[in-house]
């Protein structure tokens, strides 16, 4: 096929697809759009953002619509606004030479009252986000009982966020004789679940695999202590002066602090999360698409749907849990044969997980150092004098000042005139990077000297007497040995201390410490903070220690066991494996 000319696509929608400046398929479209123009069958469709996918079902769509009949035909299903709305303008753009044909998209933080109304005039193709879809159906307003296709966007993202009992009431209510579009990035049990519950024979495609894009993205890591995370994002913008990117978080209040910090100190940015309304949304995403903030920070779930094109850099304050959603997050950029920058900020623990996300993505990371200041300095420099020397000059406009400004400088020579302007622009960087510190960190994994290093902690920590710390995070925090380690030495105020076993249980954790650190980790946790929740600390008697537990025969783990990251610690004080977090 190859071309939308071969689909069979109504001539009205192809002129608009033409005009939009799409002329060839992509693969998922290519696949897609013969069997849904003359098929009615289920379809199971891998496939991952930027691939092309609202139009592999909403062209096929948009072309089997009556337009004469004015009940829902189609309702589409997605996970945040944002998607919704996008998809909802794709399919108004498509269908821009159909005269007739009504598209509603349909989502929480806006009237309910407006959708209502557009509803009852007659709605062809719906769009909604589940909440939001439910609300209508149980008010009787949207009527699905006739629809003729359901497509699931998002299936996986959908079920992340807990919309699968919502998902089921919807697909309830529509009518046994349907067609039911399944799209998703992976095929979690979860998604696996809902394919076999609501889907007969579907055809299954995967034309998306995981490494998508990736000639056409440099994924680099950088490997800094967790404490300079911060100051990696400010060299990377500053070495950087046309960047425009999203940094990637893993919590709400996380985004929050890095995108404040960055606003606070003068950078174009700002942060989208759960907690704004969808005018404040909008407000972003509208600043964000017009380039003047240059990095918005937000969590996965919060840029779900955003689709924002020429991104230059992806950056990942964290990695996430699963090498599926970096691949996806990555994929943002390099998109439409151009190139983009994937960065990693890691810390010396992390090397594992770079290793998973190239074994199942299929990509390889480059180990990059952050640019020191004096590199930052010179680069900003030269794009400094690239900006002077191309900018264009307005004679009209500026031409009426010009006889002040020359006898204002007129005391200047053409070197001296020169250094104050450059100055006038340049001298904060030259300030703030003056006595700045290399902050990267050796990869120990490269180091011919990493496993006598090993051997050295290993004899210390037989060498230590332990004390026990009992601490009111566990794994519903978020916590896992590599974040606990990184908050005691926090709370100390150095990385010396010798660590011994750590148990995380569900709402609290036990980590042994060398007792030499007892007064400094007891008095540096006061007043502290994780992840909102302030913590407490209690020194524990020595027989209620890990160490303690082991010598029993009580199953521990160490703090260097992969292991602990992936295993449920019981109640009972036995971990388990494969079991899942509630």
């Amino acid at each position: 096929m190859n071309t939308f000319e071969n689909t069979g696509l109504d001539k009205n929608i192809l002129k608009a697809i033409a005009s939009l400046g799409f002329e060839k398929t992509t693969p998922i479209q290519e696949s897609t759009i013969p069997i849904l123009m003359n098929s009615n069958k289920d379809m199971i469709a891998t496939a991952e953002t930027g691939t092309g996918k609202t139009a592999a079902f909403g062209l096929p769509m948009l072309h089997l619509t009556d337009i004469g009949d004015l009940t829902t035909q189609s309702l589409v299903l997605c996970p945040t606004r944002e998607l919704c709305i996008q998809i909802a303008l794709d399919l108004a753009n498509y269908a821009k030479n159909m005269d007739g044909i009504n598209i509603l998209s349909v989502y929480g933080g806006s009237s309910i009252e407006n959708q209502i109304k557009a509803l009852r005039k007659g709605v062809h193709i719906v769009i909604g986000t589940p909440g939001r879809t439910k609300d209508l159906i149980k008010r009787k307003k949207l009527k699905i009982h006739s629809v003729a296709r359901v497509v699931l966007d998002e299936a996986d993202e959908m079920l992340t966020m807990g919309f699968k009992e919502d998902l089921e009431a919807i697909l309830g209510e529509t009518p046994k004789q349907k067609q039911t579009l399944l799209f998703s990035a992976t095929m979690s049990p979860k998604v696996i679940s809902i394919t076999k519950k609501y889907m007969h024979n579907p055809l299954e495609i995967s034309v998306a695999p995981m490494n998508l894009g990736a000639k056409n993205v440099q994924h680099i890591y950088y490997m800094v202590h967790i404490k300079d995370r911060y100051e990696a994002i400010k060299r990377i913008a500053d070495s950087n002066p046309n960047i425009y990117g999203i940094v990637f978080c893993r919590t709400r209040r996380e985004t929050k602090e890095v995108a404040n910090k960055l606003m606070h100190d003068n950078y174009n940015a700002d942060t989208l999360h759960g907690e704004l309304t969808q005018a404040q949304r909008d407000e972003v995403m509208n600043r964000f698409r017009k380039r003047t903030i240059q990095l918005l920070v937000a969590t996965d779930v919060a840029a779900r749907g955003l689709d924002v094109t020429d991104l230059t850099h992806i950056i990942n304050y964290n990695l996430p849990d699963e090498p599926e959603v970096y691949i996806h997050r990555s994929g943002r950029t390099g998109r439409a044969g151009k190139t983009g920058i994937s960065i990693a900020i890691i810390h010396t623990r992390e090397m594992g997980r770079i290793r998973e996300i190239e074994r199942k993505g299929g990509i390889s990371f480059k180990c990059e150092s952050i640019p020191k200041g004096i590199d930052i300095c010179q680069k900003r420099l030269y794009s400094l004098i690239d900006k002077i020397e191309n900018i264009e000059v307005d004679e009209k406009q500026i031409g009426p000042f010009l006889p002040a400004i020359y006898e204002k400088l007129e005391y200047l020579d053409r070197e001296n005139l020169i250094k104050h302007f450059v100055s006038a622009e340049f001298n904060r960087y030259l300030s703030y990077y003056k006595n700045s510190r290399d902050i990267n960190v050796s990869n120990q994994h490269d180091n011919k000297n990493y496993d006598k290093k090993r051997k050295d902690i290993s004899q210390k920590r037989q060498e230590s007497s332990f004390c026990g710390y009992l601490i009111n995070i566990g794994f519903k925090d978020q916590v896992n040995p590599s974040r606990l380690i990184g908050l005691i030495n926090e709370c100390i105020g150095s990385k010396k201390a010798i660590i011994g076993n750590i148990d995380i249980m569900k709402a609290q954790s036990i980590i042994e410490v060398d007792d030499k650190w007892s007064s400094k980790l007891q008095k540096g946790i006061k007043g502290k903070s994780f992840e909102g929740k302030k913590l407490t600390i209690e020194l524990l008697d020595k027989k209620n220690t890990p160490s303690s537990h082991s010598k029993k025969g009580h199953k521990s783990k160490r703090r260097n066991d992969r292991k602990v990251r992936h295993k449920k610690f019981k109640s009972k004080g036995r971990w388990q494996k494969n079991s899942k977090r509630k």
